[in-house]
């Protein structure tokens, strides 16, 4: 590559690019358009374009081969620190946008609806109230066609789930639980074997709740007279308090209703589920301090709702 002197005339055209600005600086780095190619992951002669599109834009040369290779002129070598500051100013723009795009993301939580209605709804106004500037954004259905996941995810099953971190909230102590109305239509509960004259409220997606009581109460092998299956704890209370039937639910879902005698748990009947709420992390979702901010309170407000179930 070699250049003819230029007399300096001042620049014209357009501003030079980032990419002549960086290809400039690999030269002056390396004294060498090859290994300056390497860098900015340009061909050789890209390079020595780009090179030679900013010598015209300032009127200069700005390179001269020298035994050990391209060494800049007193042009080039005046112009190196500006060029230098330039990328530099372009790369810090860049990073304060990306950090102010981290900080105006809202952070979307996925839940359970029973897990919104009965425990977190009633407690968020206070940490809204703390952390005004922390943009959380609910929902408990996340369609097929949503592009963007959800950072945090409360699931109800047997965790830990792989490849995610997660942490145990609350729901493993599960109750029986019917109307006052029901028992005394159907002559009282006694025992727990007469959980098979009763039909049972139970969650499609939790089956081995039955399995789990009966093998808890030495019931193994019962079956009750009638299975009513739904989709949700939600409708599962309300017709357990309707009387529509005998329901197992997590405790801690059903506090009011047998605080308000709504519900009442027959002989105290329960047992300790391997299944309960867990919060979930994201791997692919971007840490940040409110991210972490969120997910402490979660933990510890999900402490305190447990030990007051």
């Amino acid at each position: 590559m070699t250049h003819r002197p230029r007399s300096p005339r001042g620049p014209r055209g357009p501003l030079p690019s980032t990419t002549a600005l960086r290809a400039f600086l690999a030269v002056a780095r390396w004294g060498s358009t090859a290994q300056a190619a390497r860098e900015v992951n340009l061909t050789q002669s890209a390079v020595s374009k780009q090179i030679q599109t900013l010598e015209e834009h300032l009127g200069t040369t700005l390179f001269e081969r020298s035994p050990t290779g391209l060494k800049p002129t007193d042009a080039g070598a005046l112009y190196r620190p500006y060029a230098e500051a330039a990328i530099e100013q372009i790369e810090r723009g860049a990073r304060r946008l990306a950090e102010r795009a981290a900080l105006s993301r809202p952070i979307r939580l996925h839940m359970l609806a029973i897990v919104g209605e009965r425990w977190l709804m009633e407690r968020f106004p206070h940490f809204a109230e703390a952390h005004p500037g922390i943009d959380v954004q609910f929902t408990n259905f996340v369609s097929e066609v949503d592009i963007e996941e959800a950072d945090l995810d409360i699931v109800h099953g047997v965790g830990p789930w792989p490849g995610r971190d997660s942490h145990y909230l609350f729901g493993r102590e599960v109750a029986l639980v019917a109307a006052p109305s029901l028992l005394e239509r159907m002559g009282g509960f006694a025992r727990p074997a007469d959980i098979q004259t009763m039909t049972l409220l139970q969650h499609f997606q939790m089956p081995a709740y039955w399995a789990e009581f009966t093998e808890a109460h030495g019931l193994r092998g019962a079956v009750p007279a009638h299975t009513v299956r739904y989709g949700y704890y939600s409708v599962i209370i309300r017709a357990a308090v309707a009387g529509l039937g005998l329901a197992l639910t997590p405790r801690c879902f059903v506090t009011e209703e047998l605080a308000s005698g709504a519900l009442v748990n027959p002989l105290g009947l329960g047992f300790e589920s391997a299944a309960g709420c867990w919060l979930t992390v994201n791997p692919q979702s971007r840490q940040s301090a409110d991210r972490d901010t969120l997910l402490a309170w979660l933990k510890a407000e999900a402490r305190d709702f447990e030990r007051s179930a």
